[in-house]
């Protein structure tokens, strides 16, 4: 906080005036879609976050909504491109302090979120049900990977030597919020104990499960469950840290 003097012009006269004012800007809070999803889905929490005192970015990785056409021939690294646009945008919004910027990730959205900690500062990570992709996958078009083979993968122990992912965690020194599914057929418990285990260096690390939720949070209690945990952590560790 610093202090600015003014003079209030008052009739003929004036009277003097300090404004006291934040040295800094409000958080920037950028949420990243999963695959086959849309900013849509992410609207209503940024909504209410944003009306604790952040700045929310919500968009559309390539490949869907309006360039859904694209879907099948987009890869990883056209997708972290975008999210690159987008966190540098948020960050150049000028209520935005560019020192205290969240993402907030989910799926493949998170699976990209921890890659782009190696490019731009994070200071809190959100990842809910996060994704795991082979490193050779990579510059290959994400709509046409080997489901099986990704089941495979996703199902055997990785460490951060082996993927880019894993490896931006073992760097990353924030707070990181992961959430898991219990019963989720896409990402399974193996993958989240891989990048439990790859968060090394980070500053706080808060695991939570929700109770019986698929991966897509297809029923209305779990996804209400999901709000409940993102607010409570963004209330404790980004406003908190204000």
């Amino acid at each position: 906080m610093h202090r600015e003097k003014i003079c209030i012009a008052v009739g003929e006269g004036h009277i003097d005036g300090t404004f006291a004012v934040p040295r800094t800007g409000v958080p920037g809070i950028l949420f990243v879609h999963g695959w086959s999803g849309s900013q849509q889905g992410d609207l209503k929490r940024a909504k209410v976050i944003a009306e604790l005192g952040c700045v929310c970015l919500t968009f559309d990785l390539r490949g869907h909504a309006a360039t859904e056409a694209m879907r099948m021939n987009v890869t990883p690294r056209q997708n972290l491109h975008d999210l690159v646009a987008a966190y540098d945008a948020l960050a150049g919004h000028p209520m935005v302090d560019s020192s205290a910027m969240a993402v907030i990730g989910a799926s493949y959205g998170a699976y990209l979120a921890t890659i782009l900690t190696s490019f731009r500062p994070v200071r809190w990570l959100s990842l809910r049900v996060p994704a795991l992709y082979r490193d050779e996958h990579w510059a290959l078009a994400k709509g046409q990977l080997d489901r099986l083979d990704l089941t495979a993968y996703r199902n055997s122990t990785v460490g951060p030597d082996d993927n880019r992912a894993l490896a931006a965690c073992s760097r990353f020194q924030g707070d990181v919020l992961t959430i898991e599914s219990e019963h989720d057929d896409l990402v399974p418990h193996t993958t989240i104990a891989n990048y439990l285990a790859a968060f090394r260096q980070a500053r706080s690390l808060t695991y939570r499960v929700i109770e019986g939720a698929d991966h897509g949070l297809s029923e209305k209690e779990f996804s209400e469950a999901y709000s409940s945990l993102l607010l409570g952590w963004v209330r404790e560790m980004v406003l908190g840290a204000r």
